[in-house]
């Protein structure tokens, strides 16, 4: 069995404004997934949040969105296939120089929220995100969904030559299709933390999840997406860290 990664959407907090338990869950997590300052961030709390993740070895991921600091990145925005090639080496390039002025590097890419959304439903996004990441450094692997059927983006990564990581989530529904169900559809969300440890468990371990439908859905993910937006939460992803550790105990 591998093992399973934990990332972690961070570094999200603004000037004055202070969101989510960095300090608290970095050390559980093995990738941090920063703010780039168009969604969440500035320079300050990029460069702090840095700091934090090469303290604990944390691998680091540019989190890039789109330009929407007022809706948090969760609002799509009619861009351009140019248009997103050049926000996301924008954040990647802002993010890279803290990292190497700190003796860090960026290690993978994460988009974020609708744009996230957005280039796993249209081809013409997800061909966009692929290609800047290739022109910007081929070798940073791009963090998207794992689905049922993984084959098309796959596809458009060897035509780039980028290396895809495949992301599922331990607090989500999914529907047959490997989708996440919408937020505004009741069961959505798991609140139980036993449900979630279940759940991130079976997916460490290769077993089905049972699909919004009823069916039996499997996924093959790399890594699994996890939240330190508050003290329950960071308790659940000590918890789920222990476990997934446990499973690779001789």
């Amino acid at each position: 069995m591998s093992r399973l990664l934990l990332n972690c959407d961070i570094g999200e907090s603004f000037g004055a404004w202070t969101m989510g338990l960095d300090a608290e869950v970095m050390p559980h997590i093995d990738c941090a997934n920063i703010a780039c300052g168009f969604h969440a961030g500035d320079p300050t709390v990029m460069g702090k949040t840095v700091d934090l993740a090469l303290e604990h070895q944390v691998q680091i991921g540019a989190h890039p969105a789109y330009p929407d600091l007022v809706g948090f990145g969760r609002r799509s925005m009619a861009c351009s296939a140019d248009e997103i090639r050049d926000l996301l080496h924008y954040q990647i390039g802002a993010l890279d120089g803290i990292c190497r002025a700190r003796g860090g590097q960026v290690s993978y890419v994460k988009p974020h929220g609708a744009l996230y959304n957005d280039m796993m439903a249209k081809p013409v996004q997800l061909r966009a995100v692929i290609e800047a990441v290739a022109r910007y450094d081929r070798p940073l692997p791009l963090m998207l969904l794992a689905m049922a059927d993984n084959r098309a983006a796959q596809a458009l990564a060897d035509e780039f030559g980028v290396t895809l990581w495949f992301e599922a989530f331990a607090d989500r529904a999914y529907d047959g299709a490997g989708k996440l169900v919408s937020r505004a559809l009741p069961g959505a969300v798991h609140h139980d933390s036993k449900v979630v440890l279940d759940q991130a468990l079976r997916l460490a371990r290769g077993q089905s999840l049972t699909a919004s439908d009823g069916s039996l859905l499997w996924l093959k993910p790399d890594t699994l997406c996890v939240h330190g937006d508050n003290a329950s939460s960071v308790a659940a992803v000590r918890q789920i860290r222990q476990s997934l550790d446990a499973l690779l105990a001789p």
